[in-house]
């Protein structure tokens, strides 16, 4: 059997976090006993096989997890996985709340985790369907009609940009709060900026 190999730059992950640090230490040697190499990809510790990323180990405020990057074509037979939001195609997380629901799921993790290195080693993609349309909150779609020059500055910015734009306004629940977002981000979109930019 390979031996584990522990990549030193993704120790300091490890080491310093401020919660978690237990379940995250099993977590690592569950994944690393599954022989995928260890890396730090977006500030968390990932693991891959060859280039492709499989598996990454995050923490929450509520809960840590397993993040599966192809989750969605995992067969689940445990009911396990959790999509994150409605708007996350193909990315399934495991959640854990303590250390003792890790180490008792362990063998069930490992074969999740072997079914996700199968999925990628047979080269198969998730289908991620594209939004045909958005569909406004009536607060944003107020101001687009009013306003040709933003609806053009926003019919210019790229799918992704309006995406964002549009999930970040239809979010809250009240009215007040959404046509408040639409208003701080009216300069924005006139400079041709997506909302994290």
């Amino acid at each position: 059997m390979t031996k584990i190999r522990m990549n030193p730059k993704v120790d300091f992950y490890f080491s310093n976090a401020k919660k978690w640090q237990s379940e995250f230490e099993q977590l690592r040697m569950i994944v690393l006993d599954c022989q995928l190499i260890e890396e730090l990809k977006w500030g968390c510790p990932c693991y891959m096989l060859g280039k492709s990323n499989v598996v990454l180990i995050h923490g929450f405020k509520e809960y840590c997890a397993l993040l599966f990057f192809k989750g969605a074509l995992l067969k689940d037979n445990n009911c396990i996985l959790v999509q994150q939001s409605k708007n996350v195609q193909a990315g399934r997380q495991i959640r854990f709340s303590n250390v003792k629901q890790i180490v008792k799921m362990k063998t069930v993790l490992k074969a999740y985790i072997h079914e996700a290195i199968e999925v990628e080693k047979a080269g198969l993609k998730v289908d991620i369907k594209k939004n045909k349309e958005l569909v406004f909150p009536e607060e944003f779609q107020n101001i687009l009609d009013k306003n040709p020059s933003l609806k053009i500055a926003f019919s210019a910015l790229t799918p992704g940009r309006q995406r964002a734009y549009n999930l970040y306004f239809s979010a809250p629940k009240q009215s007040k709060t959404r046509a408040s977002r639409v208003e701080k981000c009216i300069q924005q979109i006139l400079k041709g900026k997506g909302l994290n930019d």
